[in-house]
């Protein structure tokens, strides 16, 4: 009786072994009074959140040219935070615009008050349910951030996120929202074969369901902000604000002039684009020129 009980002891044991490799890691202690910013991360079919060390550095006073939109972003934000009622935002347009640089700033500036921020990315949107399950009940405010969200014809993962920005039958907890950016509008693609099988029916039109499904999504988000390209003045307005607070940081003293400005304008043609990533990179290019000697 012994030997079989060690035999069969022996084997759990091996089991065991072979099984803990695909076991998800235990998650350390998660304390949300000093952890700012979080990632979801898939492992095996569970996820964790893992905290991430951020930098402050981004402020509202930052965006330069999309007042309009930080503004109205920044007015949710507050009432989010002051526990009234808010809306989860839309962040669309053009890329490198300050769309995503705007959520940061949101941030820094709301951070003491509780906000909290966690990046999840497009293909863990499945595990939204479980994400927001963790955070209810919890003091802090949360904003779910899922940056460069899209998705692809066919693809059944929008309607995941359809179920928790409106909830189903259980509705979503009052601390959480979610900001999401996006070169589309609508998010997922619309065909021209969506349109084919419109009818027009006792004078009623009828689109096809597919479109209707499609649009919806968008509609979930009670706020919409919309991104442009810059002008040519809107971009050297942003390097000029750039190098102002990289070269103070330095002590680098500079003067605008034509031929900074022309410097500027070159980098953005060679670069194929105008927009306050594109300005960022050139005032770090300048400065550490300049510091270089």
């Amino acid at each position: 009786m012994n030997v079989r009980l060690n035999e069969f002891l022996d084997q759990a044991q091996v089991l065991l072994e072979r099984l803990e490799p695909l076991l998800p890691a235990a998650q350390p202690p998660f304390d949300w009074r000093c952890t700012l910013a979080a990632r979801w991360q898939r492992t095996g079919r569970d996820g964790a959140l893992l905290p991430l060390q951020v930098s402050l550095d981004m402020h509202l006073a930052d965006l330069i040219g999309v007042d309009s939109q930080r503004d109205q972003l920044s007015r949710n934000t507050r009432q989010f935070v002051a526990g009234l009622p808010a809306n989860h935002a839309l962040l669309w347009g053009a890329r490198g615009t300050g769309k995503s640089s705007l959520v940061r700033a949101l941030l820094a500036e709301h951070a003491e008050a509780g906000l909290r921020l966690i990046e999840i990315e497009r293909d863990h949107l499945a595990d939204l349910p479980r994400v927001v399950e963790r955070l209810a009940g919890l003091p802090q405010r949360f904003v779910l951030f899922c940056d460069d969200l899209s998705f692809e014809a066919g693809d059944g993962d929008y309607r995941v996120l359809k179920s928790v920005l409106d909830g189903s039958l259980e509705r979503a907890p009052d601390n959480v929202l979610l900001y999401a950016t996006s070169n589309r509008r609508h998010l997922v693609p619309e065909r021209q074969s969506d349109n084919d099988n419109w009818q027009l029916v006792d004078g009623e039109v009828h689109p096809n369901e597919a479109v209707e499904d499609k649009i919806a999504l968008s509609d979930r988000f009670g706020l919409w902000l919309s991104f442009y390209p810059f002008t040519q003045d809107h971009y050297l307005s942003v390097v000029r604000h750039w190098i102002e607070v990289l070269a103070g940081q330095c002590g680098l003293p500079w003067d605008w002039d034509e031929t900074l400005e022309r410097t500027a304008i070159r980098w953005a043609q060679g670069r194929g684009n105008r927009n306050g990533r594109c300005a960022y990179q050139f005032a770090r290019h300048w400065v550490g020129l300049q510091l270089l000697g």
